[in-house]
């Protein structure tokens, strides 16, 4: 039995937040890590699977549907069952989450029986990292047997009727990082992976859009759920009047900056996916206003809303369950 293991067996379990008993793991002192971030910085095949099999070969947890939290959703990994928790800085090669309201930790456990992985915590290009970085863990998914993505994420509500705590089901989106030349697929192409070229017209799988709308119905949030268009800002900064003004025009219902260099990642390695927005805020388009955004209303909607949007996610996965 190899010594990484033995260490991995005696680990002794932490209790979280009184659920079940998980293992939390670190890696040796030896274990890779990598440098800081440079906009050529690419992950091999051979990479992808290191890590991969780092984590698998600590649980006996097989994926097949993965889920990323984003900024005031990661409670959602606590409600796991038989979880294993790994934080970031423990993984081979993982870059460190630094924004408040990300966990920074990957968990494998069930949810509701099914297997999942649990990203808690994204990375964002505006933490200093490139786009192929940030969108890294999603291969790492695939690897691992994922089949399926619902990813998550924080947004302004830019649409009018949009209000605070609103759910909007991402039907499409605008990729505005790319007008300015950056793409998680940009460099050499790995045909394992998928292909050169890949499109991008159906990146949100239309049945799972449909099942989610009728979830909604369900679960008598039908008047809080909408369906429409999911703009990616570089950040960090928030948006000028002026900016917001000209993405509503381009039929851009709600803006965030994350989501869309994962999906483009997902569906290039042939992940279905589904994607959805809370509502965190309202976008500001009057120059009369006095308002301003501000990172601490998205934590505080996110927890507000925590125990539906668990529970929509909880019933999404039931449903493609289903369907596997």
């Amino acid at each position: 039995m190899p010594e990484e293991t033995k260490v991995f067996l005696e680990t002794p379990a932490i209790p979280i937040s009184g659920k079940k008993q998980a293992n939390s793991f670190s890696a040796s002192s030896d274990s890779p890590r990598t440098s800081s971030p440079t906009l050529g910085e690419h992950y091999s095949y051979d990479t992808i699977e290191e890590i991969s099999n780092y984590l698998l070969s600590r649980t006996h947890i097989r994926p097949k549907i993965g889920i990323i939290c984003g900024s005031g959703l990661g409670h959602l990994g606590e409600t796991l069952s038989d979880a294993t928790y790994f934080p970031y800085e423990d993984i081979p090669h993982f870059p460190l989450s630094t924004v408040v309201g990300h966990a920074g930790r990957m968990v494998l456990g069930t949810l509701n029986g099914v297997e999942v992985m649990v990203m808690q915590g994204r990375f964002h290009f505006y933490e200093g990292y490139p786009l192929t970085k940030c969108s890294m863990p999603v291969r790492v998914m695939k690897v691992c047997g994922c089949t399926h993505l619902i990813t998550t994420n924080a947004a302004g509500g830019l649409h009018d009727s949009y209000q605070i705590g609103d759910i909007m089901i991402v039907k499409d989106h605008i990729n505005i990082m790319g007008f300015a030349g950056n793409n998680p697929l940009q460099g050499p192409n790995d045909p394992r992976f998928g292909p050169r070229f890949p499109p991008m017209n159906r990146a949100y799988d239309p049945e799972l859009i449909k099942i989610a709308e009728n979830l909604a119905n369900d679960m008598g949030i039908k008047d809080e759920t909408h369906t429409g268009v999911y703009i990616c800002l570089g950040g960090p900064s928030y948006e000028t009047v002026s900016e917001l003004r000209m993405w509503r025009m381009l039929g851009v219902d709600a803006v965030g900056m994350s989501t869309v260099h994962e999906v483009i990642t997902a569906r290039h390695c042939d992940l279905k996916v589904f994607a959805f927005s809370l509502i965190t805020n309202k976008c500001i388009t009057d120059y009369d206003s006095n308002g301003e955004a501000n990172h601490a209303e998205v934590i505080s909607a996110g927890a507000k809303r925590q125990d539906v949007l668990a529970t929509f996610v909880t019933r999404m996965v039931e449903k493609i369950n289903e369907m596997l």
